[in-house]
């Protein structure tokens, strides 16, 4: 409960501190597993290419569950579904702590991705109901300060896994989902704007499109099961996921309430860019994260806390471009410039040796965290002027179940091209995957004549 009146005419910036705290929880989780992945595989036992199952899985339930909690979100209200998220991601990181197998510490990934849906679109149907009550249509500086929690900070994760495995073990980076879901259910009960109350609640939950969910589920677990090993013998899951994405689209196109309104997408062209362009730039990002912080521990034999090191100019990149750009509304220019830098790190792993001096490495981190900090922003932005106000939860959800379509592609990626080891040979095939992505990513930048007209008005306006 919030303690005093909100300003009338400026954004109520108390409701700060849980939209960055919430929105960071599946970002941070999503990337400091990356320098424990050689640790838990020491650890178990298991070849490099299993502990890719602590990456898909999270990513598989974040990819359902956005789009299904952002729903949740749109009917019950943003405060009912933090608090409800904040406390499953505290169990999680419980479940993790005392797992005694990997099969365990993925049921706790599962969690982990379910509970960290709600930060985000929570966060932007908040942001969206202050734009209505100030009369500011666009809120840059809160949608900036959203963009680095939701997809720069995610850079410092290395960094951050990389100390804590340093002093307490890979088990840290589940236990310390512990406090910061103490720290989110505190801010969100002191902070968040109680909701309104639900007339018909359990009823209004009953009716939601579960079949929908189930047939989404299906295909994504379906595809999941071929790219972690595409093969001729598993072809016939490839077909499968098609079978069922097709009737999962016909589905949501007779349903009263669809969970995912394809008739509204269809009708959306700039919308669905949007979603194409946050898949292609997850796909290099995430990529990079995964492919390139293995390759620096078994390739460059680095440790955890030094590949974190390396890792942390990408950090301190994407940290100042998000600033410094974050309040043009622009979106055109961003994606472009951020498409062509993908374009020159891809190319530059491509000459990494497991000899490069490490003033390269840190150099090519450092790059790449230029489109971290412009990429998310701009489609984030884009996202915000093309969705229909009524459904900006499902539609942030969305945009965010596209962007671990993206994190699955890559982790399924690097899982493929390094096998048990992450050495270099792998790592360029890896890049060469990455390159073929954010080549596509640019193309389609170039193609959209929409992203023209994005933010021009607000930017018109300006003396």
């Amino acid at each position: 409960m919030t303690t005093h009146a909100a300003p009338v005419d400026r954004f109520d910036r108390r409701l700060l501190a849980p939209m960055i705290l919430g929105s960071i929880l599946n970002p941070i989780n999503s990337s400091i597993i990356a320098v424990a992945l050689v640790p838990i595989a020491v650890a178990f036992g298991v070849p490099a290419a299993e502990t890719a199952w602590l990456v898909s899985s999270l990513y598989v339930a974040t990819a359902i569950g956005q789009p299904l909690v952002g729903r949740l979100v749109d009917v019950f209200g943003p405060r009912r579904l933090f608090l409800a998220g904040t406390v499953l991601t505290g169990i999680a990181g419980v479940i993790g702590l005392l797992a005694p197998s990997i099969a365990v510490l993925v049921v706790a990934r599962v969690v982990l991705g379910f509970g960290t849906c709600s930060g985000y679109p929570a966060s932007m149907v908040l942001i969206r109901r202050e734009a209505q009550r100030t009369g500011q249509e666009s809120p840059a500086a809160v949608l900036t300060a959203l963009a680095i929690a939701t997809q720069t900070v995610a850079v410092v994760g290395p960094t951050l896994g990389g100390v804590l495995v340093d002093l307490g073990g890979w088990r840290a980076t589940f236990a310390i989902n512990v406090p910061l879901a103490v720290a989110g259910v505190l801010l969100g009960l002191l902070v968040l704007p109680r909701d309104e109350a639900v007339p018909e609640a359990w009823r209004r939950l009953a009716r939601l499109d579960w079949a929908g969910v189930g047939l989404f589920a299906a295909t994504l677990v379906a595809l999941l099961l071929f790219l972690m090993a595409p093969h001729v013998a598993t072809a016939w899951l490839l077909g499968l996921a098609a079978v069922l994405a097709a009737g999962f689209a016909l589905r949501e196109r007779r349903a009263a309430d669809p969970f995912i309104d394809v008739r509204v997408f269809a009708g959306n062209r700039p919308i669905l860019a949007t979603y194409a362009r946050s898949l292609l730039a997850a796909t290099v990002s995430y990529g990079y994260l995964y492919g390139f912080t293995q390759w620096l521990e078994d390739g460059r034999g680095l440790s955890a806390s030094g590949a974190g090191l390396v890792l942390l100019s990408t950090f301190l990149v994407g940290i100042l471009v998000s600033v410094t750009t974050g309040r043009r509304p622009e979106v055109r220019a961003k994606l472009l410039v951020g498409g062509v830098v993908q374009v020159v790190v891809c190319a530059g792993l491509l000459v990494v040796t497991g000899s490069s001096p490490v003033w390269l490495l840190v150099v090519l981190a450092a790059l790449i965290g230029l489109p971290q900090g412009l990429l998310n922003l701009a489609n984030q932005n884009a996202l915000y002027f093309q969705a229909d106000g009524s459904r900006v939860g499902a539609s942030a959800g969305l945009l965010r179940t596209f962007m671990y379509l993206g994190a699955i592609l890559a982790s399924t990626a690097s899982a493929g091209f390094f096998g048990r080891r992450a050495d270099t040979g792998g790592l360029h095939e890896l890049a060469l995957f990455m390159l073929g992505a954010c080549v596509l990513l640019v193309v389609l930048v170039v193609a959209d004549r929409s992203l023209a007209r994005v933010g021009r008005a607000e930017a018109d306006a300006r003396p």
